[in-house]
């Protein structure tokens, strides 16, 4: 097979997998023009049309789901052979994506990665925010952070993040129109700045718990965020009442800026895990990045 074959099934591939041929050339780091040039060649050798393009999404035609069954794996197995060699260089390499949320991005994974990073410069990592629940397999990502609680029973999860809770919090502005809710039931009456979770598009009711039974309190208001620094803006600037992890409000509420109520009523998390498919374990810079991540505390 012609060398600019294989090259043009990789792009295929890409595009096919991404749904994207913005995302596709950020992948493969080339522009989108080349990547379109090269589905056309594609199509135009095979005499079949691989993708239905729309002005929203790119999907794979039933030709083009056919080719991509049949050729996806072996480009897989490909990449893995290629990162199997790593193991013979002097220092771990290779490229990792990780899917997280903003909180686990900017306070569990960060500070551990700029001190990680600088060690094993051949070790690019990629972090994707997405505070959905991700499918990592499906969406090609080697590892994802969730709560301990919501790891699926056939990943592999390594614990990297304390145990935390979330925090009520309003401005005093806020509350010097307001009363202090005295229970959760009395965010019902309240304005609160509402959290959109990114993978199923629903709400998130904020969780609590009394007598060791869990509480869902499901709470309205003008504002709703799928960022939860977004959310954290807004409280301070009294739009209303937020409920965000109580690390990032600590400070804010040490210097008055905000207010927390409800706290005997706000549980404690099962801490951040990476979790992850067992295949990705035989990467000497996964390996390396897992355990720069384990929580020790």
């Amino acid at each position: 097979m012609p060398r600019e074959n294989v090259n043009d099934l990789m792009v295929f591939v890409a595009v096919a997998r991404e749904r994207s041929f913005t995302r596709a050339a950020a992948q493969l780091g080339v522009s989108q023009s080349a990547l379109s040039h090269a589905i056309r060649l594609l199509e135009a050798r095979l005499g079949v049309r691989l993708l239905s393009r729309t002005t929203r999404a790119v999907v794979p035609t039933e030709a083009g789901e056919r080719l991509l069954e049949g050729i996806g794996p072996h480009f897989d197995e490909i990449e893995a052979q290629v990162d199997a060699l790593n193991a013979l260089r002097d220092k771990p390499a290779g490229n990792i994506r990780i899917v997280a949320s903003d909180h686990a991005i900017k306070h569990v994974l960060w500070p551990k990665l700029r001190q990680f990073l600088p060690r094993y410069p051949d070790i690019k990592i990629e972090l994707v925010l997405d505070n959905g629940l991700s499918d990592i397999v499906t969406e090609r990502f080697d590892a994802g952070v969730r709560m301990g609680g919501d790891v699926a029973k056939d990943m592999i999860a390594a614990r990297i993040g304390p145990d935390f809770c979330l925090a009520v919090v309003g401005a005093p502005s806020y509350f010097a129109a307001n009363p202090e809710p005295r229970h959760p039931k009395d965010l019902v009456g309240h304005a609160c700045i509402n959290f959109r979770l990114q993978g199923s598009g629903t709400l998130y009711a904020w969780e609590f718990e009394e007598d060791g039974q869990g509480m869902r309190v499901r709470v309205d208001g003008t504002l709703i965020f799928n960022n939860i620094f977004n959310c954290l803006e807004a409280a301070l600037d009294g739009f209303g009442l937020a409920y965000i992890p109580e690390e990032i409000i600590l400070p804010h509420v040490a210097d008055g800026r905000l207010v927390r109520v409800l706290q005997k009523w706000s549980p404690y998390w099962e801490g951040y895990h990476l979790y992850y498919p067992s295949r990705r374990q035989s990467s000497p810079a996964f390996v390396a990045l897992v355990d720069a991540l384990r929580h020790r505390g």
